[in-house]
């Protein structure tokens, strides 16, 4: 019984994250990464697509998650407990919040960072990647 599936080359996605939740697109980003909507899914495999996320400096967050939500992490060494909020490490790089948001939604095994890897995001609207012609990706916004 052959278990595997034949690879397909991985489409190139875009994703505009002005006034979207970072959450909504951390999950919808986590599952295209991952290849879940695709109908040759494996999940031993690399079978997603390539995902850029433009206007990661315009995404929508909630004040009393901006006072609340901290990134914490540890040195090793004792008393050395590192606490970021996240107002300070949007301002500084928001970025790096939107692929911590992601990297927390995808397994925790060897084939994360490959995954990582496909995974591309801009503050702004410009990015390197036209020549790939990225098809948009729309996500749905929650309604009130």
């Amino acid at each position: 019984m052959k278990t595997s599936t034949p690879a397909q080359a991985p489409m190139w996605v875009i994703i505009d994250a002005r006034g979207q939740s970072l959450g909504r697109v951390a999950t919808k980003v986590a599952m295209v990464l991952r290849g879940k909507h695709r109908p040759t899914f494996s999940p031993q495999s690399l079978c997603g697509d390539q995902v850029i996320i433009i206007n990661a400096a315009d995404i929508s967050i909630p004040p009393g998650k901006f006072r609340r939500k901290e990134y914490i992490r540890h040195t090793g060494y004792p008393g050395n407990l590192r606490r970021t909020p996240l107002r300070a490490a949007f301002e500084k790089s928001p970025t790096w919040v939107m692929e911590h948001a992601v990297k927390g939604m995808l397994p925790a095994n060897r084939l994360r960072p490959r995954l990582m890897q496909r995974l591309h995001v801009f503050r702004g609207s410009d990015h390197p990647h036209a020549a790939q012609k990225p098809v948009p990706l729309p996500i749905p916004s929650r309604s009130l």
